[in-house]
């Protein structure tokens, strides 16, 4: 949520951010008009209640003097509660609509967020790590899995539908052997490790930005819950409704998570193996900051770097890319991602995605810290995927594929392991 303030003086700034990021720019004069009929109804209503207030006061003085209270004022107070009867129930109507044209308001991109319409529009920062040279054609990692009986789709779409998957012997234990290193990276940088909950509330939806834009792509259960698709979610509402202390911030939390998402919009794509699914296992990190952009920026360079430390220990090639207008949520400010190499499809893929709000979601969760000065101040966020299966899990598979049908371990992951070759 940005400040109504920032909204009324920078209209046009706003409008444009709309249009950029494909989303409808006609709903901040909607919201101005309703803001504009909100505070002169606002001045109304508080006029009446300090009068009726004041009056009640006089009456209970009057009382209190051992005397009969003023027929005058008596009626008078009557009067003014009538107005404010009159004018309540308009006025909560306009609240309403004040919050809910509020929170479809976008955040503005940074001023160097390339501007585009989708995907075509993203900018390749740069391209690090050599591909591997096969002298076999690679298998697509589906089909070797399967062969080494360490994935089983076939029984999994069977029992609960399309995109399932069952991950079998040393197919879940490289996984688990991938979400623990990716976790272990980040308690060595100072990240706390949480478990998080997958169930969430909406107002935690909501407050992170992925409702109203994302109401579609996520379950909801009987009671009115919502499926997360990221431990982002309760990560960066653990502290709603709270005010922290300057001298706590930065404060870095990780969370593993199982995620859900419907994959709306996604129909007929990455339809065979594992890289689009509707559950996955995922190691996300998220930062509490001061208000101040450059301090921010740099969290989200760092917290991309960590991801990409990652996929160097691993050895895999991958390409960094600024995400545009286009391409990017609602609620982000600036957006990297990571892609790395799928030797069977010969192209990079996604794999990771680092964004940072400013109080864009800090606003929306009421997240504050009293600044050294005393003065209350939001917090920033960001987040990072640090880790995400199997997407994760299929690259590593398809680039340490051996002639032989076999799978190398990464020299890192062998540890967890226990052994250098899957067979």
């Amino acid at each position: 949520m940005l400040d109504i303030q920032y909204i009324r003086e920078n209209a046009d700034v706003v409008k444009t951010a709309c249009v950029n990021k494909n989303l409808d720019d006609k709903i901040i004069d909607k919201l101005i008009k309703v803001d504009e009929k909100r505070r002169d109804l606002l001045v109304k209503v508080e006029k009446f209640r300090a009068e009726s207030n004041s009056n009640a006061k006089k009456i209970k003085e009057q009382v209190h003097g051992g005397g009969r209270p003023d027929a005058d004022l008596v009626a008078h107070g009557k009067k003014v509660k009538t107005q404010l009867k009159e004018i309540e129930p308009t006025f909560k109507d306009l609240e309403e609509q004040y919050l809910d044209l509020m929170l479809q308001v976008p955040n503005v991109p940074a001023d160097d967020t390339p501007v585009g319409p989708d995907e075509s529009g993203n900018e390749i920062i740069r391209t690090i790590g050599d591909k591997p040279n096969f002298d076999f054609n690679p298998l697509p990692h589906h089909e070797l899995m399967e062969k080494l009986d360490i994935l089983d789709t076939k029984r999994a779409v069977r029992i609960a539908g399309f995109r399932a998957y069952y991950l079998k012997g040393d197919g879940f234990l490289l996984e688990q052997a991938l979400l623990r290193y990716a976790m272990d990276l980040l308690v060595q940088e100072g990240f706390t490790p949480m478990t998080v909950p997958v169930m969430v509330n909406k107002e935690a939806m909501v407050g992170t930005g992925y409702f109203p834009w994302g109401a579609e792509d996520h379950y909801k259960t009987q009671d009115g819950q919502i499926l997360t698709g990221t431990a982002e979610v309760s990560l960066t509402a653990y502290y709603m409704g709270e005010t922290l202390a300057e001298k706590d911030l930065p404060i870095q939390i990780a969370g593993v998570s199982p995620c859900f998402r419907r994959e709306i919009g996604a129909h007929g794509k990455d339809t065979a193996g594992i890289v689009r699914v509707h559950q996955f296992n995922k190691v996300e990190q998220v930062v509490y900051t001061v208000a101040d952009e450059e301090e921010t920026r740099k969290w989200h360079d760092k917290m991309a770097g960590l991801s990409e430390q990652l996929l160097t220990d691993l050895g895999l090639s991958y390409q960094v890319l600024a995400m545009c207008t286009g391409d990017m949520g609602a609620g982000q400010r600036k957006k990297y991602d990571i892609e790395t190499w799928f030797p069977s499809q010969e192209k990079y893929r996604e794999t990771h995605s680092a964004s940072y709000f400013n109080d864009f979601q800090s606003r929306r969760l009421n997240i504050r810290y009293q600044a050294k000065d005393g003065s209350l101040k939001h917090v920033y966020t960001l987040n990072n995927t640090m880790a995400a299966s199997p997407r994760m899990l299929a690259a590593i598979i398809e680039n340490y594929q051996t002639a032989e049908g076999t799978i190398r371990v990464p020299e890192v992951l062998q540890p967890y392991m226990g052994k250098e070759e899957i067979k």
